[in-house]
């Protein structure tokens, strides 16, 4: 359908060579995915909510063109940005997680004909970069080959993603294309599917050294997992066994479903698969840009709970042990397929856009002993996404897997019809919520063992640099000034008191724990905490909903000090609704972050990739009296460009000090009211403490 290259090697052939393989890959990926959202012929339908947990199209337009602006500018590869408004706008919400905002009232979307002009510029600051980016071989994960790669890598999944969109759009927005047309529907039934079994086995979860291709960071690390026996369906469930299903009554009895499954069946009100319809007793299938009478031959696509749900029944109704395969099974059905996708000339499967713009039926691509190892549909697991050991995050892109290390997203393996590049590898590891609709189905294993062996996610944050951050916010948080220790938090919220209004709105910016956005909800009935971090935003959100959070801190050697916080130890919980905890960039906020009362930026100053815009964003969300606390060493990075610094160097001979310089450049807009020298404490792990002077200052807005 689509000819694609291969994704380029990190050892590669020669520095030009790859140079031009990465170009290469660039543009192809690019012109796919504008091909795809080229079937949308009415503008109104990037604007419509065709899955109610995602954003319109137009989100996912700009989307993918911003990700490469937003990385190259915090990777400081990139000095100014292309367009504030879209950047803000198309930069964070794609996977329904607590903290996006959903809500179609704070966007004033771009129109297409902007997004299209965004794109172009994008494309051309992209392809200048390739051309002129430094390269030495093999491309590592500090380089700015690494981060073009990934925004490619990045652009790929949302070309899949987005087809699922549009794949829930009305027809009459959309327009077929031969380039994107569907298997021929051929009538037949699917064959009888039967189990294949697989011995006792030892594998090695994890993307190997040895492979040179792009990966994203929870594919690497190394969990060796003993695999027992267990058979395997020769095929995927078609949609002809899963109406077996259906017609025994499946979404009408409870017993068969989970407890979540039961919510979602009580929310959505589902009778069949998200995909089927049923008009005058016949049942038909919507694809990409069409509906056809229901090709009983096909994968079966459907979420994790009702996969779960099928395989309960088939359980009860046949009574042997079926359920999903957990990844360590899966893993091991994928092993016997030898190749992978930088190996073959032709792909084995319906996979990588190489066969149809749809799934095609499930008896055409044997592989083996089985049928689609890969392709045709992503096949659902019984496991949780989480790190393996030696897992690590890049810190580019530090929330692209740890927001799902949540314990509710499961892992999808294999690919679909439209999985390219690094989806379609043999170690990628993509997860979702239980409840979403991608281009998946499943196969089902039958076991004697009805507990799985299942990783579980780990409950307790181990991660240092994030389990010592809550530490410091909940354990541990004390500063000194003038002779006298105070709790940080509760001191920073009483310098807002002091000067504030109690009704009034106020922004917790670089808000870490979170431990101050509640200090701040006891005074404040609006308390906005923002953070770049995701991982930071997941913590503060799940002691706000829960409770409760748990995690443990290095105390000596491979020695953890464990904690568990309860958040009636420090507020109200009635409180705790005053806050709101969203994921953003300080320098570019969307336009609805405005009208505060006052703004705590405490420990984010040194750290901003570019100070100076980033108090300005600041100011500019400041009402008139309003005050700026700020919290900071005043510590450059001397590996950033002096030109971002605020202070600590020589202009014509003269030492130019932070605090007098941030007044003499605001100084028409601000008034220092209030300044203070503290020292901060740090705990790194039991026998080590770190100190830092800082200064505490408080501006007040004028007239």
């Amino acid at each position: 359908m689509i000819k694609l290259s291969k994704p380029p090697r990190l050892n590669g052939q020669s520095c030009d060579v790859t140079r031009g393989q990465i170009r290469q890959y660039f543009t192809e990926t690019w012109d796919v995915y504008e091909s795809l959202f080229s079937l949308i012929v009415d503008e109104q339908g990037f604007y419509e909510r065709a899955e109610s947990l995602r954003h319109p199209l137009i989100f996912y337009f700009g989307h993918t063109a911003v990700f490469f602006i937003n990385k190259l500018v915090l990777g400081k590869y990139l000095g100014r940005r292309i367009d504030h408004h879209i950047e803000s706008t198309c930069a964070v919400g794609v996977d329904e997680m607590s903290w996006d905002d959903l809500n179609p009232n704070n966007y004033q979307w771009p129109t297409v004909t902007q997004v299209k002009q965004y794109r172009d510029t994008v494309r051309k600051t992209v392809l200048d970069l390739i051309d002129e980016m430094p390269l030495t071989l093999p491309i590592t994960q500090d380089s700015l080959a690494w981060v073009i790669l990934m925004g490619i890598e990045h652009e790929r999944i949302h070309l899949e993603t987005s087809s699922v969109i549009i794949r829930m759009l009305d027809l009459k927005y959309l327009q077929p294309s031969s380039q994107w047309a569907p298997c021929d529907t051929d009538g037949h039934l699917a064959p009888d599917n039967s189990l294949v079994a697989f011995s006792e086995t030892e594998i090695t979860l994890g993307k190997p050294e040895a492979n040179d291709t792009y990966g994203w960071d929870n594919e690497y690390g190394k969990l060796d997992v003993t695999v027992s026996e267990f058979e395997a369906s020769k095929m995927l469930v078609s949609n002809q066994e899963y109406m077996a299903f259906v017609e025994a009554g499946g979404y009408q009895e409870p017993r068969w479903w989970t407890e979540e499954g039961r919510a979602w069946l009580d929310y959505t009100k589902a009778r069949m698969p998200r995909f089927w319809y049923l008009k005058d007793n016949e049942y038909f299938q919507r694809n990409l840009c069409s509906i056809t009478p229901l090709p009983l031959s096909w994968p079966v696509e459907v979420n994790y709970l009702e996969a779960k749900a099928f395989c309960q029944w088939k359980t009860e109704s046949q009574g042997i042990f079926v359920r999903l395969p957990v990844e360590a099974e899966w893993q091991v059905l994928r092993d016997t397929l030898k190749t992978d996708l930088g190996e073959w000339d032709v792909a084995p499967g319906n996979i990588n856009l190489e066969g149809f713009a749809s799934s095609c039926p499930v008896d055409r691509h044997k592989q083996g002993d089985l049928f689609d190892i890969i392709g045709n549909v992503w096949q659902w697991t019984e496991s949780p996404v989480d790190g393996y050991p030696g897992f690590k995050v890049h810190p580019l892109y530090d929330d692209f897997s740890t927001p799902t290390f949540d314990g509710k997203h499961n892992l999808i393996k294999g690919g679909s019809w439209i999985s390219t590049g690094n989806e379609a590898t043999r170690d990628s590891r993509y997860a979702f919520r239980r409840h979403f609709f991608q281009h998946a189905g499943f196969r089902y294993v039958v076991s004697q063992e009805p507990t799985t062996p299942i990783t579980p996610v780990n409950e307790y944050e181990t991660q240092p640099d994030i389990s010592q951050l809550l530490y410091h916010h909940f354990s541990g948080s004390a500063i000194s000034g003038h002779g006298h220790i105070h709790k940080e938090f509760e001191y920073l919220a009483s310098l807002v008191n002091e000067h504030v209004n109690e009704n009034n709105k106020v922004l917790d910016l670089g808000c870490g724990g979170g431990r101050l956005s509640f200090e701040l909800a006891k005074s404040f009935p609006h308390v906005d905490g923002i953070d770049f971090t995701a991982r930071h935003i997941q913590h503060c959100l799940q002691l706000k909903e829960t409770g409760c959070i748990r995690f443990a801190v290095p105390q000596l050697g491979e020695l953890l000090d464990y904690h568990e916080v309860e958040l009636s130890e420090y507020i109200d919980p009635a409180l705790a609704k005053n806050v709101h905890f969203i994921q953003g960039d300080g320098h570019n906020l969307k336009p609805q972050f405005t009208g505060y009362d006052a703004i705590v930026c405490h420990d984010v100053l040194e750290h901003a990739y570019a100070p100076k815009q980033l108090l300005d964003c600041l100011v500019g969300r400041l009402n008139t009296d309003g005050i700026l606390v700020l919290g900071s060493c005043y510590q450059w990075h001397v590996n950033d460009n002096r030109d971002v610094w605020l202070g600590g160097y020589k202009d014509n001979g003269e030492n130019v000090d932070t605090l007098q310089h941030i007044q003499e450049l605001y100084s028409e807009q601000l008034q220092l009211i209030r300044c203070e020298p503290v020292v901060r404490e740090w705990r790194e792990n039991q026998r080590s403490r770190r100190l830092t002077d800082m200064e505490v200052s408080v501006w007040k807005k004028r007239h």
